[in-house]
Parts: C-alpha cells; sequence; structure tokens
C-alpha cells in the first residue's frame, strides 16, 4: 500500500468546518443517555444536525441517510447492541462512515462483548476512545474504573495502529495528547485544556465531533484529526472566558459556534 503522507493542517480543519456548515450532514447517534443532550447541543453548534434514534424499527433508515454514525455504548443493555449492528451494517451498505466509542470497554463482560460484536458485524471507520479502551481493544494491559481511563501498557501511539491495521479502520485516542492512527499514518494534536477533563461527555462530544468530520471526508484518520483539532482549540476559547467546569460548559457550545478560519490558525497536528 502506498503511503498517503498528507498532514491535515489549518487550512484543511477550516475547509471541513465550511463543508458541514454548508452542508449541515446528519450525524445519527445511538449513545449515552447521560450526555445525549450535550452531544446533540455539540452537534448543532459545530454546523451539523443530529438525530437520537435507538429504536431497532427505525434506525436503519436513519443510518442510511445519515452522513455519519456514532455507535456509543455508554449506557448499555443487550437489545441496544442489537439496534447498533442493525444501524452499523445499514450504514456500511450506504456507504455511510460509523464511529464505535467504545466508552467503559475492559470493565464489564457486556461492555466486552458489546464492542467486540460491533468490531466484528461492523465495517467501522473510526474507533474513537481513551487510552484503556483503546488499549484493551488491541489486547493490551489495561486499567478501568467505572468507564474512567486509570493507565496502560505499552506505547499508546503504536497500539492505536496496531488496533487499526487489525480492523482496517483509524482508530482516535482521546487524553493530554490525541493520537490518531491509520495503518500507515500516526497524528498527534496538542489543542485543548484541563478542563474538558472535568465535564461529563467531553469524550462522547469528541466522538460526535469526528462524526461531523468524517461525514465531508473520505480520509478518516485525518478527518479525525482535524474534528479533535478544532474541538480543542473551542476548549482552549471556552477555558479562557470561564472560572469552572459550570461555566466552561457553556462556553464550550459558544466557543464550537464561533469556530472560524482565524481561530482554527491555532490547531496543533503533527505527523509521527
Amino acid at each position: 500500500m502506498r503511503q498517503r503522507r498528507t498532514v491535515p493542517n489549518a487550512i484543511s480543519t477550516a475547509g471541513h468546518l465550511s463543508a458541514i456548515r454548508e452542508n449541515k450532514p446528519l450525524i445519527h447517534n445511538i449513545t449515552n443517555f447521560v450526555v445525549m443532550n450535550e452531544t446533540a447541543n455539540a452537534i448543532l453548534a459545530l454546523g451539523a444536525l443530529p438525530v437520537m434514534a435507538h429504536a431497532p424499527e427505525e434506525v436503519e433508515e436513519f443510518a442510511r441517510m445519515a452522513g455519519a454514525v456514532v455507535l456509543n455504548i455508554g449506557t448499555l443493555w443487550p437489545d441496544l447492541v442489537d439496534s447498533m449492528v442493525l444501524a452499523g451494517r445499514a450504514a456500511n451498505d450506504a456507504g455511510v462512515p460509523v464511529v464505535l466509542d467504545p466508552v467503559g470497554a475492559g470493565a464489564t463482560a457486556l461492555r466486552n462483548d458489546a464492542a467486540r460484536r460491533i468490531l466484528g458485524e461492523v465495517d467501522v471507520a473510526l474507533v474513537r476512545g481513551n487510552a484503556a479502551e483503546v488499549a484493551f481493544l488491541a489486547g493490551e494491559s489495561a486499567e478501568i474504573r467505572g468507564v474512567e481511563s486509570m493507565g496502560i501498557g505499552g506505547e499508546i501511539a503504536a497500539v492505536a495502529q496496531a488496533l487499526a491495521r487489525e480492523h482496517g479502520c483509524a482508530v482516535a485516542v482521546t487524553g493530554v495528547v490525541d493520537h490518531v492512527a491509520d495503518a500507515d499514518r500516526i497524528f498527534t494534536v496538542a489543542n485543548g485544556h484541563s478542563l474538558m477533563g472535568r465535564i461529563t461527555g467531553s469524550g462522547c462530544m469528541s466522538s460526535t465531533m469526528c462524526a461531523s468530520f468524517l461525514a465531508v471526508s473520505d480520509d478518516h484518520a485525518a478527518a479525525a484529526a482535524e474534528a479533535l483539532a478544532a474541538f480543542g482549540v473551542a476548549g482552549e476559547l471556552a477555558a479562557a472566558r470561564s472560572q469552572g467546569p459550570g461555566s466552561f460548559h457553556v462556553a464550550l457550545y459558544d466557543a464550537l459556534d464561533a469556530l472560524d478560519t482565524e481561530s482554527l490558525t491555532g490547531v496543533r497536528i503533527a505527523a509521527v
């Protein structure tokens, strides 16, 4: 395979943001009930359109008309996994990219089985998780407490690339520094702020941001890196006008809405 060396940057990020706002792709989320409102508002603030549809009777229809589909296992029960697989397969048939957010993978047998089943039965374009979730899916040692990442064994960028090669997808690992890998490339994203880790749902919002960018780009790894950089810039802008997690939460939506070419000159994406 010929290696693609294009590194996403502020110009391409701004271009894809403009495409999102012009085309307003529908982002179909089967997602975490704890933060469903937050993820819907984040999608709207970015410029795309959210739908939160979970019933098996309609998920296939929504998946086929969507620009991207997000499967988030944060609040889980067995029938919901069936809906996710139905939606994922319908998206595959329609050429719609699927993002898997394996919340808490490694913590319980239900979550482990759900994540593995989705990866086995759906052609996932992007896995977006924290370090421990991605490490678990890649077969590395990891510590999960609840649904939070506590620590991993191994170098996470290499672990992410191993998982990407195994499943033929892109893998994004979010943390203090974000890493995005496909079979040939690894990107690092250094944008963001510590307050992003002090509100519930910032990881879930990261996945929906990635889905929105994947809806307007065929280069899934580069699009995910751009999405995480844009979200990180919004976090930096929001933190500058916040007094703590509560005001930051509100300011984050305003910052996403205000993203433009000038603010995106601050994206920090590098190829490793």
